[in-house]
């Protein structure tokens, strides 16, 4: 019989906290790439690993002095792609690079300069229907966005976008049929677990800036969209 009172666990589960200092506290959030329009007319490219949605808004966090940031400040049309697990690989092609020329020494070493970040991550730009930023093709879920406010968070180091979502496009495959619902069951985001990648299953691989590698990591074979391995 258990006779512990409501709210506590049985002394043989006890469970034992640490106080720790992390350097980032990326707990699980996905993985969206987001273009903006630069000011000579081409566009940018970059993933980032904070965004959340409330309502037609995205929230996005973003470094103050990247080039997203820089191109919100004014032009404030973008688009946010949200990759599947199978394209975490490109998404950490994209991670090193920068729009920013020369490279703003707030960004971590091992950053460089790339002026066509779709060609280097080997991904293809998709014209929008009411932005000028181009979505992700290869992304299955593609939201086209303005951003209404870009402000300074309270540490002073990054911006927080409000962008309100004005049209989404969805890959055929995981919206259930004669409605306009995304199928959970079909639909599976890319996971940026602690500098992990993750998608709703075992690990993908992890990012150049990870501080926890495995020696004895393989490379994984990519799932296809529903989560499932290819031949």
């Amino acid at each position: 019989m258990n006779t512990a009172s409501p709210g506590t666990l049985p002394a043989e589960a006890a469970v034992t906290h640490l106080e720790i200092e992390p350097s980032i506290l990326y707990f699980g959030t996905p993985v969206v790439l987001v273009s903006t329009e630069n000011q000579d007319g081409s566009f940018n490219l970059a993933p980032i690993s904070s965004a959340w949605a409330l309502g037609q808004t995205v929230v996005i966090g973003l470094g103050r002095e990247g080039q997203t940031a820089y191109n919100l400040g004014s032009r404030p049309d973008l688009v946010i792609s949200l990759p599947a697990p199978a394209q975490w690989s490109a998404v950490e092609r994209l991670a090193p690079l920068t729009g920013r020329n020369p490279v703003p020494s707030t960004k971590p070493n091992g950053c460089r300069f790339e002026p066509d970040k779709f060609a280097a991550a080997g991904l293809t730009g998709e014209p929008s229907h009411l932005v000028r930023p181009p979505r992700v093709a290869e992304c299955p879920i593609q939201l086209e966005a303005r951003a209404e406010r870009v402000r300074q968070d309270v540490s002073g180091g990054f911006a927080i976008v409000e962008a309100v979502v004005r049209k989404v496009h969805a890959d055929s495959r995981i919206v259930v049929p004669g409605t306009d619902h995304i199928d959970p069951a079909a639909w599976s985001p890319l996971i940026y677990n602690f500098r992990h990648y993750f998608g709703l299953g075992p690990e993908l691989g992890h990012s150049y800036r990870t501080q926890t590698p495995r020696s004895s990591e393989r490379p994984a074979a990519e799932p296809a969209l529903d989560g499932t391995v290819p031949n």
